[in-house]
């Protein structure tokens, strides 16, 4: 059926079997209601997410908070915005990345990407994206998501987008002109945001510490000490509190790069969110769609806040065949923002 199919590129975090995913989400199931996690349990009032910033970290770290998050995806159709890591590997900036792949490999089979891909790719111009396998081949933030979308809608079909370096400015105009483009080919099939298409936008928080992050990489504002994590983790609440929460703003997004993004250099970070183009490219583009669709405001909720090292219990993975992928100590750990905007 498929011709072209993009491989798995980390089988280590994340499932690539379907007995592994639902092992998976049976332990985090139990882990969510050993901790007493309300959002365990189903409920007529339950929200349904018109977008959606999810972690991206291995399956171990990241736990429920995929789960309680992507549960509340019910489109069968999710716009992906994904990160470009290896952007400048790739010698990659200022134009959106499309994949060329007819489905994604995942653990219940492959899943189909949308044919609104090219039919959004015909109503830009020329000059605002590429059509990049090499970079959509190497990059693992979308492939993170993608099992549980299909874990929760066996039939869910993707449209990746990654986002490389970028300045505000020209993100801005091309998250306009995105927005505008997706309302039309949404509104072409008579598609309804919520139910029949949905946005997921991919990032892990903060990345912080002196340790393993490459040579000569250090990342650790406030110390490597418990009080470090302390204050780093106050200052990961205020970024979401002024940026991610509430109804969405274009000056948020300001907001937003101006915490994460060098004002020197914007291919450089001032605070090491991976998603510092994705978060706000993928927004302002809600924001745009939201305009162009004359839809309710989106507001944005926290679902949930964690690290690699809060205290929580890492889903035990060694023995269905997965594993870490990078350590976690107070001197290398991650952050993971879930928000939800309905």
């Amino acid at each position: 059926m498929y011709h072209h199919i993009r491989p798995s590129v980390d089988p280590v975090g994340f499932p690539t079997l379907a007995k592994q995913m639902e092992e998976v989400v049976t332990r985090m199931k139990q882990e969510a209601a050993d901790s007493h996690c309300e959002d365990t349990v189903e409920s007529v009032d339950q929200p349904i997410w018109r977008v959606a910033v999810c972690p991206h970290d291995d399956y171990t770290y990241v736990g429920r908070y995929y789960m309680s998050l992507l549960r509340h995806i019910k489109a069968n159709t999710v716009f992906l915005f994904g990160v470009a890591h290896k952007a400048r590997l790739l010698h990659l900036e200022n134009d959106l990345l499309f994949d060329a792949y007819d489905a994604w490999a995942m653990p219940y089979g492959p899943t189909k990407v949308s044919k609104l891909r090219d039919e959004l790719m015909a109503e830009l111009p020329k000059d605002v994206y590429q059509v990049h396998e090499e970079m959509q081949k190497i990059e693992h933030s979308i492939e993170a998501i993608v099992p549980f979308l299909q874990h929760y809608n066996r039939d869910v079909e993707i449209v990746p987008i990654v986002v490389p370096y970028m300045s505000f400015n020209r993100m801005q105009h091309i998250a306009s002109l995105l927005g505008k483009a997706m309302a039309k080919v949404t509104g072409a099939h008579g598609m309804q945001w919520g139910t029949d298409f949905a946005v997921v936008i991919s990032t892990d928080a903060v990345h912080y510490g002196d340790e393993d992050w490459g040579p000569g990489r250090q990342h650790c504002d406030f110390g490597v000490d418990q009080k470090g994590y302390e204050l780093a983790v106050q200052h990961e609440h205020r970024i979401i509190d002024d940026c991610l929460t509430g109804v969405l703003t274009t000056e948020k997004m300001k907001a937003f790069t101006k915490y994460t993004v060098s004002d020197e250099d914007y291919r450089e970070y001032k605070w090491t969110w991976c998603g510092r183009y994705s978060v706000p490219c993928g927004l302002l583009t809600s924001f745009y769609l939201q305009d162009a669709l004359k839809a309710p405001p989106l507001t944005g909720k926290l679902v949930s806040y964690g690290t690699s090292i809060d205290g929580r219990e890492h889903i035990p993975v060694k023995d269905i065949g997965l594993g870490t992928t990078a350590i976690a100590t107070l001197r290398h750990w991650v952050g993971y923002a879930s928000v939800g905007y309905e």
